[in-house]
């Protein structure tokens, strides 16, 4: 029976001992993936993820690894403390257009378990890109004539607003009058 015991404790101390930590107890990501929507080919694109460290200890990055060679990693070398923050960016060469997902691979010291993370976007050839932010600028735009008759109609507004002088003088009726015709004038003029 003592055996029996002594072999269960002497398990349950090497079980912990050797205990192997899980990502989730040591960092923790902001985001997992980022979407770069649409971007120009041939402009790479960086991306930045930022990992906060979860435990009592400090972290270590030891690597961010990507899938493929069009996309090029850095990270935060030096130990992140406990409950601060470092990065992972990625920078993706843009190269080929179309949609795309790439992935890197990050892999924390101490920590068996490696962690995937991703990116995502389209690849739009540079002179659609282009064609396309030129339409979105238009349509943001506002027409000149257009612009103008809303700033004298704002100018109207703002003349017949002015309150009247108390004075009932036949002179102080006329200067209230005066900036209303003006205003209508300017109405007028549209």
């Amino acid at each position: 029976m003592k055996r029996i015991l002594l072999s269960a404790a002497v398990f349950a101390l090497t079980a912990t001992a050797f205990a192997q930590k899980k990502i989730a107890d040591v960092a923790k990501f902001t985001t997992e993936t980022i979407d770069f929507g649409k971007i120009k080919q041939n402009v790479p694109q960086k991306g930045t993820f930022i990992v906060t460290n979860t435990s009592s200890e400090p972290l270590i990055i030891e690597q961010a690894n990507p899938t493929c060679g069009c996309t090029i990693s850095d990270y935060t070398k030096e130990p992140i403390a406990p409950g601060k923050t470092g990065v992972i960016n990625a920078t993706y060469n843009a190269a080929a257009a179309g949609h795309f997902e790439k992935h890197l691979t990050v892999k924390f010291a101490g920590v068996d378990e490696m962690k995937s993370i991703t990116f995502t976007g389209e690849v739009v050839p540079a002179e659609q890109f282009d064609k396309a932010k030129v339409e979105e600028l238009e349509k943001s735009k506002v027409d000149p004539k257009e612009k103008e008759a809303a700033a004298n109609d704002a100018k109207a507004k703002e003349v017949v607003a002015v309150p009247a002088k108390t004075s009932k003088t036949k002179a102080a009726t006329e200067t209230k009058k005066a900036p209303i015709k003006a205003a209508k004038k300017v109405a007028v003029k549209q």
